[in-house]
């Protein structure tokens, strides 16, 4: 088996990929890449998986998908996996799946795992960085973090205050080079580092299985992307612990937050009830205000 992906050697990957090969483990881009430009013959592939399938179709990957499967034998047997399926990216697999069989466990509702504790603080964004030093501060050296940050930015600008503080920290995030990446990730796997600051890149298909806690420092683009990131701690039979901070920013995740609590018997913080019940609120006196205005509009004059 070979592992082909962007931002690797080409040339080494051309020349493997030409060797007598019976598995590639690829990423989109770079196996369309090879494909386009005939390094590597998909006609005789017979079992295709897409892994994380919802996300690669989330982030724009179809076109290279859809020119994929076209080269690919159509009697091929096909699996796609996720930990989540939102009805969005459901109905879009149905393109790609000819009479498909769905296996899941437990349930098809969006639900965490039941092995991670998961901590709420509504709080705000002053207040965030004096949360996490004194978070990251109270770690035993037995402890091992992931912090989720929304943009690279944010995790350069942390990583680097958290630095100067004496703390050891590796980033990850898009705008890194490749080497740079797999070297944050070796330094966070061997415990060299105890502390990785990573944006959604770490999210998913991060199989490191002694992580203890998972801290949002921000919270994610959608409820999908929170229940993969608390993923990443309680695995392999062990527990672990997620911490979230939640702004005023958040306050329209806050319901179906409180569903993902409710099915995995978590506690509910009041401050995130109130904060559900407000944005509830908000969304009735705007859609009632729509109405009214619609009512108030003179009607159109037909001749």
């Amino acid at each position: 088996s070979i592992c082909i992906y962007g931002g690797g050697n080409r040339q080494q990957q051309i020349k493997d990929v030409a060797k007598d090969i019976d598995i590639i483990i690829a990423t989109p881009g770079r196996l369309h890449d090879l494909q386009m430009n005939n390094f590597v013959n998909l006609r005789s592939i017979t079992y295709l998986v897409l892994d994380e399938a919802d996300k690669m179709l989330d982030m724009g990957f179809q076109p290279q998908i859809m020119k994929i499967l076209l080269d690919v034998r159509p009697d091929r047997q096909m699996i796609m996996t996720s930990a989540t399926w939102p009805d969005a990216i459901r109905r879009l697999s149905q393109t790609y799946l000819k009479e498909p069989m769905i296996v899941y466990v437990g349930t098809l509702d969006l639900v965490a795992v039941n092995t991670v504790k998961q901590n709420i603080i509504v709080t705000t964004e002053r207040e965030k960085r004096s949360l996490i030093k004194e978070f990251l501060h109270s770690l035993s050296p037995k402890d091992k973090v992931i912090v989720f940050v929304s943009r690279k930015i944010v995790a350069d600008d942390l990583s680097s205050d958290l630095s100067l503080q004496g703390l050891a920290v590796q980033s990850l995030h898009g705008n890194r080079e490749q080497s740079d990446r797999e070297q944050a990730l070796d330094d966070f796997r061997s415990g060299n580092v105890k502390i990785l600051i990573s944006t959604d890149l770490a999210s998913r298909g991060l199989d490191v299985d002694d992580i203890t806690h998972v801290y949002n420092y921000d919270f994610p683009r959608n409820i999908e992307e929170y229940v993969h990131r608390v993923g990443r701690t309680g695995r392999a039979g062990k527990t672990g612990t997620s911490i979230t901070l939640m702004t005023k920013n958040d306050w329209k995740t806050a319901p179906e937050l409180i569903k993902i609590l409710e099915r995995s018997n978590q506690s509910i913080p009041e401050a995130l009830v109130t904060m559900a019940e407000k944005y509830k609120l908000g969304e009735q006196n705007r859609d009632t205000g729509n109405k009214s205005k619609l009512f108030q509009q003179k009607p159109k004059e037909f001749h």
